[in-house]
């Protein structure tokens, strides 16, 4: 399965980000992508203190934009992120299109990015309400979880969403310079090892208006923890194969996942699923 990683330097103007990532949607499509994945706030990004009034709903024009993208190139796409509306608040919300342009998974970010570092300073929980529901969905067989930056400093999650039968991860982000650049690789290739899966992580790019720089270098990275694409410092789109059989290699002749020990752990295990 071929998959595209759209890497962008989203800015205020709506618009123009749409156009950008459009673009870059169809040069996956020719390249014959199945999947496609979107940074965070891939439809407007910056000024974070008014995030809650530039949310949209997920009827709205974004999510329309998506829809139809997903169904005129008849792929999967991973809508990174948004601001949705919520009640007195918003969430940063991933949406999942089929290729019939039907909004099949919708998953509000967890883990708020609330951090005070040098070039990185952040209060995300500010402006968003976290959601609480962990979203692996079905894509041509085969289970893909949804997560958004900031959640891949939790390992748990990762653990969870392969036991409810994640093959595949998408991760996408506006991961800050400051520390993408000793953690971004690092943390993507230890979250594919640990859980034997394919993890895709779309970046944003570059500098706007009122939130750190972004780092790029947008991944897609194998269950042995192999880079199999990385983004330069540009907008572009990154494309790999995904090798389901060598992941099902790799699952049985290193069978990490069946070698755990619940029974010693701080929570159950949740009900198996493909």
């Amino acid at each position: 399965m071929r998959v595209g990683v759209v890497q962008l330097s989203s800015t205020l103007d709506t618009e123009r980000n749409l156009t950008a990532a459009a673009q870059l949607i169809e040069r996956a499509a020719r390249a014959g992508a199945r999947i496609v994945v979107l940074p965070e706030v891939f439809n407007r990004r910056g000024e974070s203190a008014r995030v809650r009034e530039q949310a949209e709903s997920l009827e709205g024009l974004s999510s329309a934009w998506a829809a139809e993208r997903a169904r005129e190139h008849g792929l999967w796409l991973v809508a990174g992120s948004l601001a949705e509306v919520a009640e007195q608040s918003c969430h940063n919300t991933s949406c999942l299109y089929s290729p019939e342009g039907r909004q099949v998974a919708v998953y509000r970010k967890i883990h708020l990015f609330d951090v005070d570092i040098p070039g990185a300073v952040a209060k995300e929980s500010a402006n968003v309400t976290p959601g609480s529901e962990l979203v692996v969905a079905e894509v041509d067989g085969r289970g893909l979880g949804l997560t958004v930056c900031y959640d891949l400093r939790f390992p748990e999650l990762y653990r969870r969403l392969t036991l409810l039968g994640a093959r595949i991860v998408t991760v996408p982000s506006a991961f800050t310079e400051r520390t993408g650049r000793d953690h971004w690789e690092v943390l993507l290739r230890a979250r594919a090892i640990e859980n034997q899966v394919f993890v895709l992580a779309p970046n944003q790019f570059g500098t706007t208006p009122g939130t750190p720089t972004s780092y790029g270098r947008s991944m897609i990275v194998d269950p042995w923890g192999t880079v199999l694409a990385q983004a330069g410092d540009a907008e572009t789109v990154i494309l790999a194969d995904l090798d389901f059989q060598r992941q099902d290699e790799i699952r049985e002749r290193l069978p990490s996942l069946s070698h755990r020990r619940p029974d010693l752990y701080a929570w159950p295990d949740p009900p198996a699923k493909r």
